[in-house]
């Protein structure tokens, strides 16, 4: 048996979503675990809608996901005369055949079945048409369609994720497979194309199981065996609705501008309806590859938790070296408008990153840790108004305690002795004496150790911004 050829196949009418780049995810893992070839195909039939710029910024988010494709982008668009061809080829069969029906007529036939409260099914009519009429039609320059024959047969198909699904083919549509001006209709170009790319499984997600009884008829028509199909679940967003704008971000680009890691993309897109067999929830790419199998896939649809997203890329986040955020953590202070850059930043990279889930929450703590913080957030609020009057004179007690030591003796193993010492002596609990200073140098309730946040802060920065809260 060859070795399997898989394909994902977005249309260029939008941009990269979730859903989409999950599917790409599930194609791209199999096809790296079966030893198979992963092709990337843009179906860009749709002119009125398709754009370069949705195309660009497909390729771009694949990109960065790091999913790479062995064969491709082939566009759709430039096989036009083979779908022509295909077409052609089964109206000679007899496998289907000129429909003439104008949109008035197939509108009059929409209305009746919306009176009847039916779904609207074609009658018919052009394919009782006789040889002779079709040729009297096509010699007075009557515009036709070309619609697939439906055959009165079983179309159906063992899923890989849902099992055996069965439609008759006597309840669905002849539907059109050619347009009068001579382009594919969606499910005609498809097969086309999956035949003439010896495509061997097709991974889609579940909303095209409608789709599937057409294209088996179309596959069996044109003389060829159909894919193995798997349809995988929708994802829904935490309301257990479909996930859509409404729920945040769900273009692949928003995340990566929110600062989340390919990895852990790729890692969180992977858990999304598949389940490795086990708990496992961090899984580096080649643990991915090595569990794949399209048996893995859940039928029931995935949840699309933010929140646990961030958690993931917080842990790829935190076993990050340090070296290698500094250069995103530049571009960000950049347009935070803050010069600072190299080695400088490392030790408060490494200081902050174990407490930030992604590369735009890291890029603020050192900016903070830099500059101070703008505001306090409301649970240094409630700290201050909690402490009242001993929250600047714990201050003061700090400012007293630590501005005797000399920039030299400014490192955490010192800094914690002195403080120490002070609180002793005030009868004050250390953590009340601490906490004070780290919402002054931070804004925050939580930070690295106070020792250690006011030697990467600094001596100069660290009394100066103490003796401000203080007076405030």
């Amino acid at each position: 048996m060859s070795s399997p050829r898989v394909r994902f196949a977005p249309s260029p009418t939008g941009y990269l979503h979730v859903g989409g780049a999950r599917t790409a995810l599930f194609n791209w893992l199999y096809a790296k675990r079966t030893g198979g070839t992963f092709i990337l195909r843009v179906e860009d039939t749709d002119r009125e809608r398709s754009t370069d710029e949705h195309t660009r910024v497909i390729l771009e988010g694949l990109e960065w996901l790091g999913i790479g494709w062995d064969e491709g982008p082939y566009f759709q668009g430039a096989y036009g005369e083979r779908h022509r061809a295909d077409a052609e080829r089964l109206l000679a069969q007899g496998r289907a055949y000129r429909c003439f029906c104008t949109r008035e007529e197939l509108d009059a036939q929409r209305a009746v079945s919306e009176a009847r409260k039916e779904g609207f099914r074609y009658d018919g009519r052009c394919r009782r048409r006789t040889a002779a009429d079709v040729e009297a039609q096509i010699a007075a320059g009557v515009p036709s369609t070309i619609r697939l024959a439906m055959p009165d047969e079983e179309l159906a198909w063992d899923d890989a994720v849902h099992g055996r699904i069965s439609f008759q083919g006597r309840d669905l549509d002849d539907f059109v497979i050619l347009r009068s001006d001579g382009t594919p209709i969606y499910n005609h170009a498809v097969v086309s194309d999956d035949i003439a790319m010896e495509i061997t499984h097709v991974i889609r997600g579940d909303d095209h199981i409608s789709n599937t009884p057409k294209q088996i008829a179309l596959y069996r028509a044109l003389g060829r065996a159909e894919p193995v199909f798997a349809h995988v679940p929708m994802i829904l967003g935490g309301d257990g609705k479909k996930l859509s704008k409404r729920h945040g971000a769900t273009a692949v680009g928003d995340y990566q501008d929110q600062g989340i890691f390919p990895a852990a993309m790729r890692n969180f897109l992977a858990l999304l309806g598949w389940s490795p067999g086990d708990d496992r929830e961090i899984m580096p790419e080649a643990e991915m590859i090595a569990a794949f199998s399209l048996e893995g896939i859940q039928s029931k649809p995935a949840v699309f938790d933010a929140a646990k997203l961030e958690w993931m890329n917080g842990q790829y986040l935190s076993a990050t070296p340090a070296a290698d955020l500094l250069a995103p953590v530049e571009r960000q202070l950049e347009r935070a408008g803050i010069a600072v850059k190299g080695q400088q930043l490392l030790p408060l990279i490494d200081a902050v990153k174990a407490r930030s889930r992604t590369i735009l929450q890291l890029a603020e703590q050192v900016a903070v840790r830099l500059r101070g913080p703008a505001a306090l957030d409301a649970k240094a609020e409630a700290l201050k108004a909690k402490m009242g009057e001993s929250f600047a004179a714990n201050l003061r007690r700090a400012v007293a305690a630590l501005d005797p030591l000399p920039e030299a003796e400014w490192r955490p193993e010192p800094l914690l002795a002195s403080l120490k010492s002070a609180a002793e002596g005030a009868g004050v609990k250390l953590g009340d004496a601490m906490q004070p200073i780290r919402v002054a140098l931070t804004g925050s309730t939580v930070s690295e150790p106070v020792n250690e946040l006011l030697a990467i802060v600094g001596r100069s920065a660290s009394l100066d911004r103490m003796k401000a809260a203080a007076e405030r």
